[in-house]
């Protein structure tokens, strides 16, 4: 009795300062939260655009608009995958679902830059490669900010993949949000801009994300 009563007081003590977990929200809730993110954004930036009275140039690119649409989509399956592969029960081939968007998304670009070689409106510009670029580190800050903060909590256990989708997202979303204060063509200059600020925002969040995710008691799923 004496020993059962010692354990008692052991487990009383120990659960003495728990407090409730609250549950996390689905997938596919915390992915219309990011989604959200993303038209606020792109709402602050049809707002910049009233106020400074710019009416920006006509695109010459048909290309563009459909590789806005399949960036667009890639954001949204890579930000929904990150959400899905931050639990512990789900599989790994999560990480697959953007993979077809991004393919379609690389091919429209390559074409349209195969395009823009026999197209003479469009034009290689070295300060719209520096402007692209910048709008779009711009715009995926506080995108990969949001999926660190709503994945933080889930304390995945794969967190480089996590982080890896999550970068993909902000970088993609940028990438599509990028039409609506900075038309461009498909010139060489303006896809290696983009190239590189996907490259860029992933690797920061792999770098940063894949810390931040880890669990607590730094414990690992074997694989």
């Amino acid at each position: 009795m004496s020993e059962s009563g010692d354990i008692s007081r052991l487990i009383g003590d120990l659960s003495a300062d728990l407090k409730p977990v609250r549950r996390l929200a689905p997938p596919w809730l915390r992915a219309l939260y990011w989604l959200a993110a993303v038209l606020g954004l792109a709402l602050v930036l049809l707002a910049i655009r009233v106020v400074f009275d710019w009416n920006g140039e006509p695109e010459v690119d048909p290309y563009v608009i459909p590789g806005a649409i399949a960036s667009g989509l890639t954001a949204l399956l890579a930000a929904f995958a990150a959400f899905e592969l931050s639990l512990p029960d789900r599989s790994s081939l999560w990480a697959l679902l953007p993979l077809p968007a991004f393919a379609v998304w690389v091919a429209i670009n390559g074409l349209g830059c195969v395009a823009s070689l026999a197209n003479p409106a469009v034009q290689n510009n070295v300060p719209q490669f520096f402007s692209c670029l910048a709008i779009i580190f711009a715009l995926s800050i506080p995108l990969s900010a949001a999926t660190i903060v709503m994945v933080r909590r889930a304390r995945p256990l794969r967190p480089l993949p996590v982080a890896i989708l999550g970068g993909l997202a902000a970088s993609a979303a940028g990438a599509t949000l990028l039409i609506l204060v900075h038309p461009h063509d498909s010139a060489v200059l303006d896809l290696c801009s983009h190239t590189l600020a996907v490259v860029v925002v992933v690797a920061i969040n792999a770098l940063l994300g894949g810390r931040l995710f880890r669990p607590a008691n730094n414990f690992r799923r074997r694989t």
